[in-house]
């Protein structure tokens, strides 16, 4: 039962180029933005489309695998995780924020540069 827990799929397309950081460690991170769209009629019957965007982190070999073959525009479903981080502005607030940490993915699409 605990594969259930806290697990987030989400199909979506790059908002940007992934940026990859690469640490003394030897450890590699991939962050990148997810946009998802929804389409839904309104109470007056009109289409609206809603668009969420979704901070993303890879870790490791998954990070490796995005700086070879991600960029910006490409449809991905992806697998992970939520978590949820906070921190303090610059005038001294306390803010929060949740990413997804990617655990997998799959290319679902080209980019219309492919086509």
């Amino acid at each position: 039962m605990n594969a259930l827990r806290n697990n987030v799929k989400l199909i979506g397309r790059l908002g940007a180029q992934p940026e990859i950081v690469n640490f003394e460690s030897g450890r590699s991170l991939a962050r990148f933005t997810l946009a998802t769209n929804e389409r839904y009629k309104d109470k007056n019957g009109q289409w609206k489309d809603l668009t969420q965007w979704h901070n993303i982190n890879a870790w490791g070999k998954a990070a490796e695998r995005i700086q070879k073959l991600l960029s910006k525009g490409q449809e991905i479903m992806l697998e992970g995780r939520l978590v949820n981080q906070s921190y303090e502005s610059k005038s001294g607030e306390k803010r929060y924020s949740t990413i997804v940490e990617l655990s997998d993915f799959l290319l679902l699409a080209p980019t219309k540069a492919e086509n």
